[in-house]
């Protein structure tokens, strides 16, 4: 059984509120869960995504996702940030599915609020089966096989 999710879903970019539905969030995010969780998913445009990154990583474009971690134990308390524009691009270049694209960023998110990383190769590999794994389980295609 999953754990516990406390799920807060905003969308003040509602462009694509039919993909991201609540209980289509909610699973993917379950499915990657380890601990009970308190998790807000925020879906922003390119300016407010660029804000944050500069802000807080000093980088100055927009990034597709931004995962701020707050607690791990014993609850799991997080707020991940999703470009809307910046995912679109990205599905397209790689000819992938919107949904399957976010499922992967919302995967990859949840998997550095719960400690994971790839900063070093040997861990790149580790979350990337990991996600791998994760999106098989959901029914979506290995998000690192070039299409």
């Amino acid at each position: 059984m999953a754990p516990e999710l406390r799920l807060s879903l905003q969308q003040p970019d509602g462009r694509h509120r039919a993909v991201l539905a609540r209980h289509r969030v909610a699973r993917w995010l379950r499915a990657t869960l380890e601990a009970p969780a308190e998790i807000t998913v925020r879906i922003v445009d390119e300016a407010e995504a660029r804000a944050l990154n500069q802000g807080y990583r000093r980088r100055d474009y927009a990034t597709n996702v931004l995962t701020f971690d707050y607690q791990r134990e014993p609850v799991v308390v997080a707020d991940l940030v999703l470009c809307a524009p910046v995912v679109a691009r990205e599905a397209r270049e790689q000819r992938k599915p919107l949904e399957a694209h976010y499922a992967h960023l919302l995967v990859h998110g949840a998997l550095h609020a719960q400690g994971w990383d790839h900063l070093r190769a040997a861990e790149a590999r580790r979350m990337e089966a990991l996600e791998t794994r994760l999106l098989a389980a959901l029914g979506y295609a290995d998000p690192y096989v070039p299409r």
